[in-house]
C-alpha cells in the first residue's frame, strides 16, 4: 500500500502572507538594509533638569521690618550720644527719627505678611531703648544733672514704668480675643511714643524759648522742676488703667474729611518751619484729648451693656404662643 498524503488545504489568495518583522518594505525598522546588518538607532541623550538649591532661612520680606526697627535704634542710641555732647536739638531729631520709623515698621510688616515673633520681640526692646531709656538720658543732661543726689529717681521711674507698660502691651496682645470689640480702638495707658513726647516736652519747650530768645521761659524747663514732674506723671499714665485712643481704625465721618487732610498738610508744614513748637503743642493737645478718650470708652461700654441686657431680656421672655 502507497502511503496517505494528508490532503492539502486550500489557498487562499486573497490573504496576503504575514511578513516577517522588519522584511516588509514599508515597515522597516530604522538602519534595517542599510549596509550595517541592522544597526541600532543613535541614542539621544537627555538634557537633565538643573535642580535649583534651596536655600534655607528668612525671607527678604521679612527682613525688611527688622531692618527698619534696627535703624530706629540706631537712630535713638544716637540720640543719646549728642545728649552727652549737649546737642540736645540734634539729639531730639534722632528721636524724632527714630519714632517716625516705630511708626512704619509694625505696618510694613504686616503689608508685606512678614510679621515675627522674632520682630515683634525686637521691636519691645527697641521701643524700651528708644522710649524709655532716651528721653531720660536727654532730660537728665537736659536739667537734672545739677539737680542732687535725688535728681536720677524721676528717670529711673520713667524708665521701670516703660517696661512694664511694654511688657503689659506684650501680654495682652494673647488675650487680645477675650477684650470687647470696642475695645480695640483703645490703648490701656498712653503708648510708647506718645509717652516719650511727653516726658520731653521741657526739651521741646526750652529749645523753642531758645530760639524765640524767651530767655525766664528757657532757664524754668532747665531747672529740675518742670522735667521731674513730666517724668513722673508720664510714668503714672504709662502703667494706668486709662483708655487711650489708638487711631487705628479710626474713622472720619465724610464731611469732615477735607478738613482733616487740610489740618495735617498744616501741622507739616508747621512741623518742618518750626519743630519745637510744633512737638510742644502736639504734647498740650494730647494731654486735653486724654479725657476724651475716656468719656468714649465710658459711652461706648454703656451701649454695649445695654444692648446686652436687652439681648438677655428677650432671651428670658417666653416666646407668646
Amino acid at each position: 500500500m502507497q502511503p496517505t498524503t494528508p490532503p492539502t488545504p486550500p489557498v487562499n489568495s486573497s490573504v496576503t502572507p504575514a511578513h516577517p518583522e522588519g522584511v516588509a518594505s514599508g515597515n522597516q525598522p530604522f538602519g534595517a538594509n542599510r549596509g550595517g546588518g541592522g544597526a541600532k538607532p543613535p541614542h539621544r541623550k537627555r538634557l537633565r533638569r538643573r535642580v535649583r538649591t534651596k536655600i534655607k532661612g528668612m525671607s527678604f520680606n521679612r527682613l525688611i521690618p527688622n531692618i527698619l526697627t534696627m535703624l530706629g535704634l540706631c537712630s535713638g542710641l544716637t540720640g543719646m550720644r549728642f545728649a552727652v555732647d549737649g546737642r540736645f536739638q540734634t539729639a531730639g531729631i534722632a528721636l524724632l527719627i527714630s519714632a517716625f520709623i516705630d511708626g512704619l515698621d509694625g505696618r510694613i510688616a504686616r503689608l508685606l505678611r512678614g510679621s515675627t515673633r522674632l520682630g515683634a520681640e525686637f521691636d519691645c526692646l527697641s521701643d524700651l531703648a528708644c522710649f524709655g531709656v532716651a528721653p531720660s538720658f536727654l532730660l537728665y543732661f537736659w536739667a537734672l544733672r545739677d539737680g542732687g543726689r535725688y535728681a536720677f529717681l524721676p528717670c529711673l521711674m520713667f524708665t521701670v514704668c516703660m517696661a512694664l507698660r511694654l511688657a503689659r502691651f506684650n501680654a495682652m496682645l494673647d488675650d487680645d480675643d477675650a477684650k470687647p470689640k470696642y475695645a480695640s480702638n483703645f490703648f490701656t495707658g498712653v503708648p510708647a511714643p506718645a509717652g516719650a513726647g511727653l516726658a520731653l516736652f521741657p526739651l521741646f519747650l526750652g529749645l523753642e524759648a531758645q530760639k524765640l530768645n524767651i530767655e525766664g521761659l528757657y532757664h524754668l524747663t532747665r531747672l529740675p522742676y518742670l522735667p521731674s514732674f513730666t517724668l513722673i506723671s508720664t510714668a503714672l499714665l504709662l502703667v494706668s488703667t486709662l483708655p487711650v485712643w489708638s487711631f487705628k481704625n479710626f474713622k472720619v465721618p465724610a464731611h469732615f474729611v477735607l478738613p482733616v487732610m487740610l489740618g495735617t498738610v498744616a501741622y507739616t508744614v508747621i512741623l518742618v518751619a518750626d519743630p519745637w513748637g510744633a512737638l510742644a503743642a502736639a504734647g498740650i493737645i494730647y494731654m486735653l484729648l486724654l479725657p476724651l478718650s475716656l468719656l468714649s470708652f465710658k459711652r461706648l461700654k454703656k451701649a454695649a451693656e445695654d444692648l446686652q441686657e436687652d439681648v438677655v431680656d428677650e432671651e428670658e421672655t417666653p416666646a407668646s404662643a
